[in-house]
Parts: C-alpha cells; sequence; structure tokens
C-alpha cells in the first residue's frame, strides 16, 4: 500500500538585515564578480530559491547590501559635512574617520564602494555604475560644502571646489587602497594631515577704503 506523499517544508528564511550584513562582508572581502550565488547561500544558510525570493537576484541583492553598508559607514561623515562645523574641520574628521575605519579589526579592510567593483566584465556593467554613481555622489556632498564654505568666506571665491572635492574624494580612495594593501591607522592619519596641509587658505578680506 503506498503512502501519501510527504508535503514539503517551506524553505528557510532570512531575515533581511542579516542577509544584508552577509552579503556587504562577501562583497567587500571578494569583490562583486569574485563572490558567487553558492558563496552566498552557503553563508546564508539558505537555499538559491530563497535567496532569490529575498532578494531578487544576485546584483539587486548587490545594490541593496551597498545602500544598506553605505548608511551604517557613511553617516557619521555626511553628518559632519552638512552640519555647522567649520569645511576644514569637517574634511578633518571625515579623513580621519575614513583612517579608523578602513582599519578597524572588526570589519573587512578599505571600503567596500571603493574597490568591490574596479575590474569588471561586460555583464558586470550596470553593478560597476552603480558604484560609480554612490563615489560621485560621495564628491558631490564634499563639493556642496565648499561651495558652502566660499558664500560663508571659509574659502576664497576663486577656489576651484570640484577640483578641491574630487583631490580630498582621491585621497580617501587611496587611503582604502593602502589600507587594503595592509598599511595601518597610524600611517593612514599621517597621510590624511598631509593632505590637510593642502588646505587653500582664504583670501584675507580688503578693508573699505576711509572716506
Amino acid at each position: 500500500m503506498s503512502h501519501p506523499a510527504r508535503k514539503r517544508g517551506r524553505p528557510r528564511l532570512l531575515e533581511r538585515d542579516v542577509g544584508l550584513d552577509i552579503a556587504a562582508r562577501l562583497f567587500w572581502e571578494h569583490g562583486y564578480e569574485g563572490t558567487s550565488i553558492a558563496d552566498l547561500t552557503e553563508a546564508m544558510g539558505i537555499p538559491p530559491p530563497s535567496l532569490y525570493a529575498t532578494f531578487g537576484s544576485k546584483e539587486e541583492l548587490f545594490r541593496q547590501a551597498v545602500d544598506h553598508i553605505s548608511k551604517r559607514e557613511n553617516g557619521q561623515w555626511l553628518e559632519a559635512l552638512q552640519g555647522d562645523m567649520p569645511a576644514y574641520d569637517a574634511i578633518a574628521f571625515y579623513l580621519h574617520d575614513a583612517a579608523a575605519r578602513f582599519t578597524d579589526p572588526g570589519r573587512p579592510r578599505g571600503c567596500m564602494i571603493s574597490t568591490a567593483v574596479l575590474q569588471y566584465a561586460e555583464k558586470s556593467e550596470s553593478v560597476a555604475r552603480t558604484v560609480a554613481e554612490r563615489r560621485e555622489s560621495w564628491v558631490q556632498a564634499v563639493k556642496a560644502r565648499f561651495d558652502r564654505a566660499v558664500a560663508e568666506g571659509e574659502l576664497a571665491a576663486e577656489t576651484d571646489t570640484e577640483a578641491l572635492a574630487r583631490f580630498y574624494e582621491a585621497v580617501v580612495q587611496g587611503m582604502s587602497a593602502q589600507a587594503c594593501d595592509g598599511a595601518c591607522r597610524a600611517i593612514l592619519k599621517r597621510l590624511a594631515d598631509i593632505a590637510l596641509s593642502a588646505w587653500p587658505r582664504p583670501q584675507p578680506r580688503r578693508k573699505k577704503p576711509v572716506a
């Protein structure tokens, strides 16, 4: 006598934020193309159908992981840029915060968004655009602070705020690469201080002639 077919149990579910933490760490450590669906599902302890049901696709999971990690990693320095501290102090905070984060022993080294998709195959072009757009948004956030500094007299009116913002972003990206190569926090802080020494000084205000 045949037995009734046993019903399959529901696939194991995973809390979204936990899954994003796991995915972000893998993408951070191995890059987008170096992280496979098998790597992700094994680390999360779920079958592929559960991953696709929760996150859609590997590409969409990466985008969600970028958003997830950015809120945690970049909130403080963005607040510093948008706050009331002088522009120089805000940039100093940004650089020294990066030196501390990039070398924190409790997390992967460097910056996920700076390193996860640098060299890529044609099929990953849209993912590369995602992180390039995120990096560009950081440049524009820094530029906006410099524009405000010009308006408030902290920087000279002729300051090239676009170039200055790209200079400091290039320093941060370079610090990320050096952290991945093993540079310690002290070295990165020295690099930050050298970059700060290039800060343009405002032109002295001319006194109005006495009538």
